[in-house]
């Protein structure tokens, strides 16, 4: 009888913890549901507004594109410098043209609008609305290219690891784009436009000339070159991305260096020209008027 108890209270024991945990998981499900579903719904609400407000710019901004005249050649050029800046879309190139044609006219208005009529201010909001757009993409590119220049030894240590781990070169530049695209988005867009070449059945001597081409920076060349040469004549791959990324630290470090010395240098002609004169004035100015006093008196 007491086996018979025992046994009936701990199957009774069973049936309600596994109830329970059933109950507990479909609670903790609805919790992660509930959780989860708005973010991703907020994000992506947010990307169609961001969407529909890039399509709204883009509408406004696209029918001032054939304004301005362009030649060919002028195309291809500035075609090479939204492709260096990250701008891959074929709208960004109209979408520039645009901008140099539409802010010119909103500078303007703002003249109008401040009171300042004459014609040098006109002539200025001309000048400064059609060069604008262009500064404004030579900043991009180089703050892109210092983006890359800094993360590449990165990159290339991850590639080091990679490929002492038993990958190809192919596979290794692989896995490091995608391991590094969060920490490293520019970098790892580049990389991976040469593995799509690849796949899309281009040589891998032409895809990295293209992306040194592509990203017109002394590093990504010289990588480019060490690459292709190790491929060519059968050296060790691993062993020289290793050297050519401690020679890249090696470089940054030496440049830190070479700015912290020339400080010193630049702290002259502010210490020369604004700093030492009113130290002057401080130390000699009452001593002077002193002076100046006593020969008064003396002089008569």
């Amino acid at each position: 009888m007491t086996f018979v108890l025992f046994s009936f209270i701990a199957i009774f024991i069973l049936i309600a913890s596994a109830g329970m945990l059933m109950f507990y998981r479909e609670a903790m499900l609805q919790r992660l549901t509930q959780v989860v579903t708005p973010r991703k719904e907020k994000r992506w609400s947010g990307f169609f507004k961001r969407d529909h407000a890039s399509a709204s710019i883009k509408a406004v901004i696209e029918p001032f594109e054939k304004v301005l005249p362009k030649s060919p050649k002028e195309v291809s050029v500035v075609e090479q410098r939204l492709i260096r800046a990250g701008l891959r879309d074929e709208s960004a190139i109209r979408l520039l043209y645009g901008a140099k044609a539409l802010t010119p006219i909103v500078l303007c208005v703002a003249v109008v609008a401040s009171g300042i009529g004459n014609f040098m201010g006109y002539l200025m909001a001309l000048a400064i609305g059609y060069l604008a757009p262009d500064f404004w993409l030579g900043r991009r590119i180089k703050k892109r290219q210092m983006e890359i220049r800094l993360g590449l030894p990165d990159f290339l240590d991850l590639m080091v690891v990679c490929i002492e781990a038993g990958l190809s070169l192919d596979y290794a530049v692989d896995r490091a784009a995608k391991e590094l695209n969060s920490s490293q988005p520019e970098i790892c867009d580049e990389f991976g436009l040469v593995i799509l070449e690849q796949r899309a059945g281009r040589a891998r001597v032409d895809a990295w000339r293209n992306l040194a081409d592509r990203v017109d920076i002394d590093v990504i060349r010289t990588l480019t070159s060490s690459v292709i040469q190790a491929d060519q004549f059968g050296t060790s791959i691993s062993k020289t991305l290793r050297i050519y990324s401690e020679t890249l630290r090696t470089q940054r470090r030496q440049r830190v260096e070479e700015l912290a010395a020339k400080t010193a240098v630049k702290l002259v002609f502010p210490l020369v020209l604004c700093i030492f004169p009113t130290l002057f004035i401080i130390a000699l100015g009452p001593a002077m008027l002193a002076m100046m006093d006593t020969f008064k008196k003396f002089l008569g």
